[in-house]
């Protein structure tokens, strides 16, 4: 009974091409035949051979395999999942060994018994099979590590301390020193773990997220480096740990200031001898990871006070990159407002802007809760918006003064255009933004009020 398969069969010999395809068809149900090795790119491309059966020599009386060799590299630099069976008359040990370090998966003499190129056959697609399957599994991950990683949080911000965050990032991604990444929380520490992945040298990798204060003490070696069935009562399969998961790319433990003092010890004897032991196993695993940790905690305080490890610190923060509260980069509020607004607007099938006042307002806001409150902010405001304009009011209470200590009052200051902006702004915030109430109060058309509220940036 033939089964799938789909094989070309390269060789100058018109007897040889015969005879396989003789062979071959009884077995496997697509076989090509060519005695040009020219023709190997266009019927690769054009039947998407599982393997293929490849002489080692095409000029005449030339016996040392270097043709071969270099259709082989052309085979394999096309499509790495063909299986590549190399065949000569010219056989010796070291041209076979030097076949197989090549990337050939096989290598038979001719002429050959019709056993062994059969078998040689059905081991190549096996071969195939597994090449195969680890491909899929491959693109699969990184398809959901990129889904993961996700495409519509960028890491924006064009303030002083941003761009210094960026130059570190981009000089310490091409690395793989360990990074520590601290701030307040709603800072944005995982996009820039993210960042950090995709501008390594792993970016085809997984990135590894783990919540180091949702693991529980008895739990975390486990999570992290696996056990084998029966190591503990719910132990009822083996368990790849995250360390192994990460194999390759780049473990991200947020939230690190949680892990108890009893366990980071044993993180760190991880991160020393760079292996760690499967619960209930004997073996050791070699790691292969780029570690970034984050935490909003203070860790050196934390060291005083006796919850963190000194000898830890050390060894996770290689480089550190503290990320600024948002009311330390008021600059940034208005680009991220605009994108927040883009992109919800977008996802729920509105059209809206926001009034420079509202604008205004947003950017002498303290935002204790930093770019994530601001993202849920405008996402609420969208949500409950009914007109065309932005409406902040119904969703968001904001100081009525700045909150610079140097702004000053229309009391202390004579310069009339100075007056002007302060009284419409003070108007603005009393009326929570309403445009028709404050130019009613302000004694302005609601056009006159919009050319000021342009002229004035507010």
């Amino acid at each position: 009974m033939k089964q799938f398969g789909r094989i070309l069969v390269v060789d100058d010999n018109v007897d040889i091409l015969t005879s396989a395809r003789l062979l071959l068809k009884k077995h496997y149900s697509l076989i090509k035949t060519t005695d040009d090795p020219h023709q190997i790119e266009e019927l690769i491309a054009q039947f998407e051979f599982d393997v293929i059966l490849l002489d080692m020599n095409f000029t005449q009386d030339a016996i040392s395999g270097q043709e071969g060799f270099s259709w082989l590299k052309t085979i394999l630099t096309i499509d790495p999942s063909i299986v590549v069976i190399m065949m000569t008359a010219y056989a010796d040990i070291k041209l076979a060994v030097d076949a197989i370090k090549a990337g050939a998966s096989d290598f038979i003499t001719k002429p050959w018994q019709n056993d062994e190129i059969l078998a040689s056959m059905a081991a190549a697609f096996q071969h195939s099979k597994s090449k195969k399957t680890v491909d899929v599994l491959t693109r699969k991950t990184q398809g959901l590590s990129q889904a993961m990683l996700g495409n519509n949080q960028p890491f924006i911000g064009q303030s002083d301390v941003m761009t210094q965050v960026f130059n570190t990032i981009e000089k310490a991604a091409k690395t793989d020193a360990n990074i520590l990444i601290t701030g307040e929380s709603g800072t944005g520490k995982e996009l820039v773990a993210r960042a950090i992945h995709q501008a390594s040298l792993r970016a085809d990798k997984t990135l590894i997220n783990v919540d180091m204060g949702a693991i529980s003490e008895s739990l975390f070696e486990s999570e992290l480096f696996g056990h084998k069935k029966g190591a503990f009562t719910d132990a009822k399969s083996d368990r790849i740990g995250r360390f192994e998961l990460a194999k390759g790319g780049s473990l991200f433990l947020d939230e690190l200031a949680n892990l108890p003092i009893s366990q980071q010890a044993k993180l760190l004897t991880a991160l020393q001898n760079r292996e760690i032991t499967p619960v209930g196993s004997m073996k050791s695993i070699s790691i292969d990871i780029r570690l970034i940790s984050a935490t909003n905690d203070n860790l050196n305080e934390a060291v005083k006070n006796g919850r963190f490890r000194q000898d830890l610190l050390y060894r996770i923060n290689t480089i550190e990159i503290r990320l600024p509260p948002l009311r330390e980069r008021k600059e940034d509020i208005p680009l991220l407002i605009n994108h927040y607004l883009k992109h919800f607007c977008q996802k729920y099938n509105r059209k809206l802007i926001i009034n420079a006042s509202d604008r205004q307002r947003l950017s002498r806001y303290q935002w204790p809760g930093n770019v994530r409150e601001l993202c849920h902010t405008i996402e609420r405001a969208v949500i409950l918006t009914d007109g065309d304009i932005l409406d902040i009011s119904s969703i968001i209470t904001l100081p009525l003064k700045s909150d610079s200590p140097q702004q000053e009052s229309a009391q202390t200051t004579f310069n009339l255009d100075k007056v002007e902006q302060l009284t419409i702004a003070n108007a603005l915030d009393h009326f929570k933004g309403n445009v028709s109430k404050a130019a009613k109060a302000l004694g302005l058309t609601r056009g006159a009020l919009y050319r000021r509220l342009e002229k004035y940036d507010l």
